[in-house]
């Protein structure tokens, strides 16, 4: 037999095609590639002030250049991560001290939570969507635009959360709610004896050396200062007073920031609100009378949406309404130190906000046009102006100091993550440096069973239908029941009713006489109600249920006697004669 033996050629294509061994195969990535593709293309660099402490800046950290030995290459905008969980414009987000979770709020009154550590490069969605203002699942309520969430810097298990009305919220990372801040009285004149906000609330942000405590600002005229372990009443109110004529001593206040100098030193609030002050009481209190306060610092009726605090805490600055941005001196709170024109977005979007960079050494804000200006701290001048939503105003950004990354959110339901693979840590230069999720024949659906319940996965359970697995025959609804719906199940349309749940039994119609059969009474429905009480009187009579016992000691009724001629004179609504 081994004379015989039959020698075949190698195939290469059958090689190539039959596994080389068994269990499970690391999938190797091409990084440099995956980085490579989201290299940002569309950028522009204005070069620095030559008192900056440089005499010329390269061009390459506008055009994203990767390469280490530039010194001048200080921002991380060389390269992008977008995410496109919102469904409308993102107006904050948040990123916690460690850099691992980042949430976002949006107009479409959601916030979408995001884990970096478990996206890959073709698996940017959120983990979880949370309503933050629903309440219970079968509960038709309203829902409201997100305007501000932010984590606890000393306590990253809280995260603030703000919507469009008078109660405040803590959340924890995970999405679950902690804490629900009270509603004040709406009817007391005095802000003073109210035990929460009365009106919208606009902003917020948390104590930067108290992990318990953070700060509201409504359009009650009021910053109210609470402790997480007592939501029933704020700590403390802080009423402004607006010395505008006609105002009745009140405004709205769209901005507050609360700061504490790096290198030691007392706290200091400063708000802003829409009759054109700003205001600035020490961090600790008291606050029954504010410690500096700038009346015109912006257009009277122009909604100061940004607002921030150097990390040294000797500069403030200010987005204004006016299409303005201003540089203020805590030590000299009376004039602005610079003024630059930059149009503004809060008109319609109110978080519009401004930062400065983690060491103070930049501010960062949108504009109008989608573009990110990075300026100067001490002239406001341009040292990089970069296009990242063109076309689509740029609301909110965020310069985290660990990642070393910027974070922008847009009109158009984008989120930017842009970093440098150089400078960069984590974040986005983590999620990219990963080998992409090979798909699963198990994650198609149509391949699959549900073994609890017997289904194949395709079929589709609607809260509103029958049981099917003809995807063609249902409509658009049945086939995406999740479409216009809330995370807790509710319409985004408050005008549109709560349509109960109806069971396929509902929907059936069974003969009577299973109906006769199975359901007692029912034959009852179609039975007159007299007549089935009638057909007990002769029985009642001869054999009554209740009165047995009397029924041989009853004394007998006697009816008088008349003859037919007295029952027709004296009918019973006659009256007899009086005989005079």
């Amino acid at each position: 037999m081994d004379d015989q033996e039959i020698l075949v050629d190698e195939d290469e294509a059958l090689k190539q095609y039959l596994p080389g061994g068994f269990g499970k195969h690391a999938q190797e990535a091409n990084v440099a590639a995956q980085i490579q593709r989201t290299k940002r293309t569309e950028s522009t660099s204005l070069p620095k002030p030559k008192d900056a402490g440089s005499e010329t800046s390269s061009s390459d950290d506008g055009e994203g250049s990767d390469s280490d030995s530039d010194p001048d290459d200080e921002f991380p905008t060389s390269h992008e991560l977008v995410l496109k969980t919102q469904e409308r414009a993102v107006t904050t987000l948040t990123v916690d001290p460690s850099g691992s979770r980042l949430i976002t709020g949006s107009t479409d009154c959601t916030i979408k939570l995001h884990d970096f550590a478990s996206m890959t490069p073709n698996t940017l969605r959120a983990f979880k969507s949370v309503d933050p203002t629903a309440s219970k699942a079968s509960a038709s309520s309203e829902t409201h635009p997100v305007y501000h969430v932010e984590f606890n810097p000393l306590s990253p298990s809280q995260v603030l959360v703000i919507c469009a009305t008078p109660r405040a919220k803590i959340f924890s990372r995970d999405g679950e709610q902690l804490v629900e801040f009270n509603k004040g009285d709406m009817y007391l004149r005095d802000m003073h004896n109210t035990k929460g906000h009365v009106s919208e609330i606009t902003t917020g942000c948390w104590h930067p050396t108290d992990k318990n405590l953070c700060i509201t600002a409504g359009t009650d005229s009021t910053l109210r200062i609470w402790d997480v372990n007592m939501k029933r009443a704020q700590k403390d109110v802080i009423v402004h007073k607006s010395r505008v004529a006609g105002s009745a001593g009140r405004t709205r206040m769209t901005a507050v920031v609360w700061g504490s100098p790096a290198q030691g030193g007392p706290n200091m609030l400063v708000a802003a609100a829409l009759d054109g002050s700003i205001v600035m009481w020490g961090g600790e209190g008291p606050y029954t009378r504010p410690a500096a306060e700038i009346r015109d610092a912006h257009k009277k009726d122009t909604w100061t949406s940004g607002i921030d605090i150097s990390a040294d805490g000797r500069t403030v600055v200010t987005r204004g309404g006016d299409d303005t941005i201003k540089l203020w001196d805590t030590r000299k709170f009376k004039q602005a130190v610079s003024t630059v024109e930059h149009e503004s977005t809060s008109s319609q979007y109110i978080s519009s906000n401004i930062k400065f960079s983690p060491n103070a050494s930049s501010i960062l804000t949108g504009s109008q046009s989608g573009q990110l200006h990075i300026l100067n701290p001490a002239t406001l001048k341009p040292e990089l102006i970069t296009s990242v939503t063109p076309g689509s105003p740029l609301i909110t950004v965020l310069w985290h100091e660990k990642l070393n990354q910027i974070i922008t959110g847009s009109a158009n339901a984008e989120t930017h993550v842009l970093y440098n693979p150089s400078t960069s840590s984590r974040g986005a230069a983590m999620v990219m440096s990963k080998a992409p999720k090979r798909r699963h024949i198990d994650d198609d659906p149509t391949f699959t069973t549900d073994l609890s319940q017997g289904i194949s996965g395709d079929s589709i359970i609607n809260p509103n239908g029958l049981l099917t697995t003809d995807q063609e025959s249902t409509s658009h609804a049945a086939r995406h029941p999740n479409v216009g719906l809330t995370a807790s199940g509710k319409s985004r349309d408050p005008r549109r009713p709560h349509i109960p749940m109806t069971t396929p039994f509902a929907k059936s119609q069974p003969d009577e006489l299973h109906i006769k059969n199975n359901i007692p009474l029912s034959s009852m429905r179609d039975e007159d109600p007299r007549e089935a009480l009638l057909k007990y009187a002769e029985k009642a009579e001869k054999d009554p249920m209740f009165t047995n016992a009397w029924k041989h000691t009853q004394p007998k009724t006697i009816y008088a006697e008349l003859s037919e001629d007295e029952d027709e004179e004296e009918g019973p609504n006659q009256k007899r004669a009086k005989h005079g």
